[in-house]
């Protein structure tokens, strides 16, 4: 017995050593482009290697997935607890980066796409103790994109169904305010005979129909041709108890300038004086949600404004990223700078995630064809529809993730 014991107790230490995860180096890991400045001129979309360093080799496998196109690597015994996926360089190359434990004994790195790639090749290769992960992505065409045929049964390990429609994902617990702009005695943008406050309020109620079939709870912040005050939108999502707020517009600027859909997100150059014209324009207790500012000066409300902000603004920038890479995968044309800060007046709720999307601008004779036929409506409308249910799930990891 004495004998068995002190072997006992000898190899339980040596098992403690062979189950000791593995961990990634993130500063010697990357995303970068593949390419050359004359292979973007010749083909277009860089190709992009994606470079992960472990301290030791482990079991891995990688493939894609749909409905947003993503990169999907599985590792065997690697914790990437200690890590934060913003931290990576080339991560910015990417729409967005998660990683975690997704089973027992193996960690999952999801990389969101910029546009449809193919898997090239992958490898793991070794150099004395560390061993390098790489996958080598090129650049296809919609039609050339082949994912696993069930992104949520690849995401959740289990085999693909055959030939089984997938519904698609539901929001259950989401509220989303949409605010159709200008409105009643503003019209907005006027380009061939269409007003830039009908063209939105049409598309605001599809996209309210696709939300709601979604699980979504939507709440309009005008449903009719109405004139409704910025104070007063921003008012209407915080009463419904939005998570997010979607202020739609079709604007115009003078030909050849702008074309292609926008994304505007609060601009934080413009914080501090907003934060105090907010302050003098809305009843205090109508700031933050929850929180009553009446008996607070100004210079507290400003710094409790700026608290909320930096959760806030993450979120706002996430779903962002979620809606250009969704725009894209559908094809929908994107100006040239797809994301934007601005100071609007109705990005400023400082405790509501809040972006507001220019469709198109109707100067253009292509975005005011697109915003008056039905069918790009619907591909835009499924983009935003995917983009919010994306964030949602995203946010819904993010909440389970602080409560631990």
């Amino acid at each position: 017995m004495r004998a068995s014991a002190l072997v006992l107790a000898l190899l339980l230490p040596l098992q403690a050593v062979a189950q000791e995860p593995a961990g990634l180096r993130l500063g010697a890991s990357a995303v970068t482009e593949a390419g050359t400045g004359w292979w973007h001129r010749l083909f277009g979309p860089m190709p992009l290697e994606v470079r992960l360093t472990l301290d030791r080799p482990v079991a891995w496998r990688t493939f894609l997935v749909g409905e947003p196109a993503r990169l999907v690597i599985d590792l065997k015994d690697v914790d990437l607890s200690g890590g934060d996926p913003s931290q990576l360089f080339g991560e910015a190359r990417m729409p967005a980066i998660r990683w975690g434990s997704f089973r027992r004994g193996w960690s999952r790195i999801v990389m969101e796409l910029p546009r449809p790639f193919a898997v090239a090749s992958a490898g793991m290769s070794t150099k004395g103790a560390d061993a390098v992960l790489r996958v080598a992505l090129v650049p296809v065409g919609e039609g050339d994109f082949s994912p696993r045929p069930s992104a949520a049964a690849a995401l959740r390990n289990l085999p693909d169904p055959a030939d089984l429609p997938e519904a698609p994902p539901r929001a259950d617990g989401l509220v989303v305010a949409l605010d159709p702009g200008h409105g009643g005695f503003d019209p907005g943008a006027q380009a061939g005979g269409e007003t830039e406050a009908d063209m939105v309020l049409t598309f605001g109620r599809e996209l309210r129909s696709a939300l709601e079939a979604r699980g979504v709870t939507v709440a309009m912040t005008r449903d009719s041709d109405v004139y409704v005050p910025l104070e007063g939108r921003m008012t209407t999502a915080r009463q419904a108890g939005a998570h997010l707020l979607v202020s739609l517009h079709a604007d115009a600027l003078p030909q050849g300038q702008a074309a292609g859909a926008t994304i505007y997100v609060w601009s934080s150059s413009s914080d501090g004086r907003a934060s105090r014209q907010l302050i003098m324009r809305h009843q205090r207790d109508d700031l933050l949600l929850g929180m009553d500012l009446t008996s607070q000066d100004d210079a507290l409300a400003v710094a409790l404004m700026d608290f909320a902000r930096t959760d806030t603004q993450p979120r706002s920038e996430a779903f962002a990223r979620q809606l250009t890479s969704r725009m894209a995968l559908r094809g929908i044309g994107l100006h040239g700078r797809p994301v934007q800060g601005a100071a609007f007046s109705v990005l400023k709720s400082p405790d509501i995630a809040s972006v507001l999307l220019e469709l198109g601008f109707i100067t253009d004779e292509n975005d005011l064809a697109n915003l008056t036929d039905p069918d790009w409506r619907a591909r835009m409308v499924d983009a935003v529809a995917e983009a919010v249910t994306g964030w949602w799930r995203d946010e819904q990891a993010r909440a389970a993730l602080l409560r631990r």
